[in-house]
């Protein structure tokens, strides 16, 4: 500023009237401050100022497992257009499903002082967390919960979507149902694999532990079960968008395709032959009511710990409501 106002041939003060917007400057000489910012390529240091005017640094801190997988843009998306309404920049990173990566992610971002931390969790150990919390970082978690922490979670209703999905086919007539999850330490497989055998019980289905396969899954491995489970099940659930791209694959050209309900809806899902029926919710709304959470945090809401569950339905498409 010191090397602008000399430029401009005016005080720091006025400099810091015209690049704040502030009143009690002439025209004339906020266009030579401006002309002097252009020169010299001056940029402002908002964390700076904003930590001088104890209004935090005006971002927000996103962990997510892989901002690739679309389920993910669409939240950071839900989560940004909070934060724009509020002046906040979100700054994001992927844990890659690494418990280290996403501790190493949170304590970066709270090192650089962001006002407030979104978390999709990676781990099941969240005490590292708590001293931040208790000097006045509000963090909420999203998509799954916390472990070993009371914090704020906005979580998808996980077994009940599994749950439609395994009564649905059951209506359909399908009495041997194959389920296709992701790996079972994820609290979200885990719930949705929960959902699943209780959907067959309120059907009068057979859960059959020999047709359920938990992940990590490849291509090459969801082939390789596929090929052994449609011996004998005749529908199939899959635990996620990825795991659904996956068996769609595997099931190409095959003319003993089981019916088949994906947990996540997916682009181009309506327009393939048959369109796929799935277990959708509102991802925009579960990026929005973290975000919105966060705010109320940090506008000063200091009552409990709050858990929000986003609501699944069941959008019948065509691929499962194939008779047995």
């Amino acid at each position: 500023m010191s090397d602008v106002a000399r430029l401009a041939g005016v005080s720091i003060k006025t400099v810091s009237r015209v690049v704040n917007a502030e009143s009690g400057v002439t025209p004339a000489t906020a266009e030579r401050v401006l002309s002097a910012i252009d020169q010299l390529g001056f940029r402002r240091n908002l964390s700076a100022r904003n930590l001088r005017r104890g209004t935090g640094t005006g971002t927000l801190g996103l962990v997510l497992e892989d901002l690739a997988n679309p389920f993910y843009s669409v939240l950071t998306r839900a989560v940004e257009e909070v934060a724009r309404t509020r002046g906040k920049q979100v700054l994001t990173g992927s844990s890659d499903e690494d418990p280290a990566r996403e501790r190493e992610l949170v304590l970066e971002f709270c090192a650089r002082r962001v006002d407030g931390l979104i978390v999709v969790p990676a781990g099941h150990q969240h005490g590292y967390i708590a001293h931040e919390i208790n000097a006045g970082t509000p963090v909420v978690f999203v998509d799954r919960p916390p472990g070993n922490l009371d914090a704020d979670a906005v979580l998808i209703d996980n077994s009940g979507g599994t749950a439609l999905a395994a009564q649905h086919l059951a209506e359909h007539g399908h009495q041997q149902i194959a389920f296709l999850g992701d790996a079972p330490e994820i609290h979200t497989a885990a719930e949705r694999l929960r959902g699943f055998r209780e959907g067959c019980a309120r059907a009068g289905v057979p859960f059959e532990s020999d047709l359920v396969l938990m992940g990590p899954h490849t291509d090459e491995s969801v082939a390789e079960a596929l090929s052994t489970t449609l011996r004998r099940a005749t529908a199939l659930v899959t635990g996620n968008n990825r795991i659904t791209i996956q068996a769609l694959r595997a099931l190409a050209g095959r003319a003993d395709r089981p019916a088949l309900v994906g947990f996540d809806d997916f682009e181009l899902a309506d327009l393939l032959d048959p369109p796929i029926t799935v277990v959708t919710h509102e991802t925009t709304a579960l990026g929005r009511s973290a975000a919105e959470l966060l705010f109320s945090r940090l506008d000063g809401d200091r009552t409990a710990p709050r858990r929000i569950v986003v609501p699944t339905r069941l959008l019948a498409r065509g691929s499962g409501e194939v008779a047995r």
